[in-house]
């Protein structure tokens, strides 16, 4: 859900992968042999300690892969590929998408593409968890801003967007 997983993504662009997007999809893509079972809070890493408070409540979970998976035919598994079908098959409800200029928010359930966050929102923004909120053609849904002030070093936070135009490569 976008209120679980934009908090994670957005702080570890900002702070663990320090604003480098190649970096942070060699790790969570590229560097993954079949996928995430969960997103951790070593994501977290390099964030100011209150706001990783603030994201997590102070507590702390590993990221884990799907690497415990065992096929029918003993065979190694093979890295997960998203399609229309393979989401539908898998029950998946959301998407994300890296993009240089922030991560896009997919709901399944509605649409095909979704609006982009922006990676300079402040991770501690609140976010609309109704799949239909997330409409490709509105402004992604914040239900509130950050009320806290950011530390100096956080990046401040900006209107969430919609960005025009949209790559055809997609990871």
């Amino acid at each position: 859900m976008p209120s679980h997983h934009l908090p994670l993504l957005l702080a570890a662009y900002q702070y663990k992968f320090g604003r480098d997007i190649e970096a942070m999809c060699r790790h969570l893509i590229d560097d993954v042999a079949v996928g995430w079972d969960e997103l951790g809070t070593d994501l977290l890493d390099d964030a100011p300690p209150a706001l990783v408070t603030a994201l997590t409540g102070g507590e702390h979970w590993p990221s884990r892969t799907l690497d415990h998976l065992v096929t029918p035919d003993g065979s190694p598994p093979v890295r997960m590929s998203v399609t229309d079908q393979t989401a539908d098959d898998q029950d998946m409800q959301w998407g994300y998408v890296l993009h240089k200029e922030g991560v896009e928010v997919i709901s399944l359930l509605h649409e095909d593409i979704g609006p982009i966050v922006s990676w300079s929102i402040d991770p501690r923004t609140a976010f609309n968890d109704h799949p239909a909120a997330w409409s490709s053609l509105d402004s992604p849904p914040a239900i509130r801003a950050s009320l806290s002030t950011p530390t100096p070093s956080a990046p401040a936070a900006a209107p969430a967007k919609a960005s025009p135009s949209r790559p055809t490569a997609r990871r």
